[in-house]
């Protein structure tokens, strides 16, 4: 593990690089997450380098004193630019709020990517009431809602399952309820035109939290955006179906490599 320090604090994030030559690529987990949903994309590593991080709050990262919405936000696409420029990575890649992040540092800050990917996640992320209640009031019960149907996993493993709730546990409710609350108030609709990046939006097919219309509406308003759906997935389909989401991944990045 490794650490890089930025705006008096530090963010913990993994390298893996077993000689890829393609353009370096830094994961953004989502809400209540960590580094290690992105186990499965080690593999990549082999065709090019990749990166993942804590969000300020996860992990092995430092906390913050932050409230939920713009100021979270911001602190977060702090987290994943300093980790982007510790490593070289040219390529965003975040799901669900790390999805969110991606597209604000696209938006708010000034580094020179060379693609976005946007996986389990959406322009808008509206949270749904109980849920957003259970984050405030009893939180088995909202990571109990997160496991439902079609919601986190499709049909994955109950080792994943189990793995899934322990880490959103180890995060915490006030960390993870943060995070809920910065998605529910996350909006750049009017702003997908500014994206100015080769950009992949990647969903599970069975994806009840971010459904696939979200990922059209991406395609659709980003000047040069793909859509590739995963079968056989739900919210996570990087950990439920990893070798079709490693080859969507490996995909876009070789075309951007072939076009750059």
């Amino acid at each position: 593990m490794e650490r890089v320090t930025h705006h008096g604090r530090d963010t913990a994030y993994r390298t893996f690089d077993r000689g890829g030559e393609g353009p370096t690529v830094c994961f953004v987990h989502g809400s209540g997450g960590s580094k290690d949903v992105w186990k499965a994309q080690a593999r990549l590593s082999d065709r090019f380098p990749v990166a993942a991080l804590d969000l300020s709050g996860h992990g092995d990262s430092d906390d913050i004193d932050v409230s939920a919405g713009r100021d979270a936000l911001d602190a977060y696409a702090d987290d994943a630019a300093a980790v982007v420029d510790e490593t070289g990575a040219t390529v965003l890649c975040g799901n669900s709020l790390g999805g969110a992040v991606a597209l604000w540092v696209a938006l708010e800050r000034d580094l020179a990517l060379d693609g976005l990917v946007l996986a389990g996640t959406g322009a808008k992320l509206a949270v749904a009431e109980p849920l957003r209640d259970a984050l405030a009031t009893d939180f088995d019960r909202a990571i109990e809602l997160l496991h439902g149907p079609d919601r986190l996993f499709h049909d994955a493993p109950p080792e994943y399952v189990e793995l899934s709730r322990a880490g959103m546990r180890a995060c915490g409710r006030a960390v993870t309820e943060r995070d809920f609350r910065t998605c529910h108030a996350f909006d750049v609709r009017e702003r997908l035109g500014e994206i100015a990046v080769p950009s992949l939006a990647v969903v599970g097919e069975h994806d009840a939290l971010t459904p696939v219309e979200y990922h059209d509406y991406l395609a659709d308003r980003i000047g040069e955006c793909e859509r590739a759906t995963i079968e056989g997935a739900a919210h996570l389909a990087m950990l439920e179906q990893p070798a079709a989401f490693n080859a969507a991944l490996a995909a876009f990045c070789s075309r951007i490599s072939e076009g750059s």
